[in-house]
């Protein structure tokens, strides 16, 4: 793949990614909270998940610590890509 250069600067934002594909209630959540607990505010977190009742859940844990779900794009087979800006 050749890359072309451009006037604008690279996106150095590093995302933490956390895969919760397959878990089921409430073991989305709780690794989310685990694997995020020491990231500094403003982290940008990429999470997987496919568990029906992730998205209700992940909001209500957003709404309680203030971090902020930027979008969610569905991935197929039931798999929802969320990105979550820490607070």
């Amino acid at each position: 793949m050749i890359s072309q250069a451009t006037d604008q600067a690279p996106d150095l934002t590093e995302v933490f990614q956390i895969d919760a594909v397959g878990l089921v209630c409430p073991l989305p959540i709780l690794r989310f909270k685990k694997r995020t607990q020491h990231l500094p505010s403003g982290t940008q977190v990429e999470f997987l998940a496919d568990d029906p009742t992730g998205r209700k859940d992940l909001q209500a844990l957003c709404d309680i610590t203030g971090h902020r779900i930027e979008w969610i794009r569905e991935e197929g087979a039931g798999v929802l890509r969320y990105r979550i800006s820490l607070a």
